[in-house]
């Protein structure tokens, strides 16, 4: 299981990484798209939507199931990863990389401390 150590994680199997000052760009973990399977399906946000941590943002439906994907911080989405839309299995061959989902101007900066570090998660999904 890949868990990036310069990755922040949340209880509901998102990553977040920092993309500037205020922007985290948001995917779900490798554990969880294993956990879906082959991804048919991705629902993303409207850019400027405005969303307080814990809201769902989107959904991720694979041959198995439908997960949403949630807020992991409040704030604004300012971009969507478009391609996943159109190719939404990207997300399983790329979970870290091309497969991220959305963009968000956070309100608070500082919050993305609070999200597990590779290790608590790991610890989570029992990888330690």
């Amino acid at each position: 299981m890949v868990v990036p150590e310069e990755l922040r994680y949340t209880e509901q199997h998102e990553w977040v990484a920092r993309a500037g000052d205020d922007t985290v760009r948001v995917g779900i973990t490798d554990y969880a798209q294993r956990q879906l399977g082959d991804v048919v399906f991705v629902q993303l946000p409207e850019v400027g939507r405005q969303v307080a941590e814990g809201d769902s943002v989107g959904e991720v439906e694979s041959t198995k199931s439908v997960s949403d994907i949630y807020a992991p911080l409040a704030g604004e989405v300012v971009a969507v990863n478009e391609a996943v839309v159109t190719a939404p299995e990207t997300i399983n061959g790329d979970p870290y990389g091309d497969g991220w989902l959305v963009e968000l101007r956070i309100s608070d900066p500082a919050s993305v401390d609070g999200l597990l570090d590779a290790a608590g998660y790991r610890e989570k999904i029992g990888e330690v």
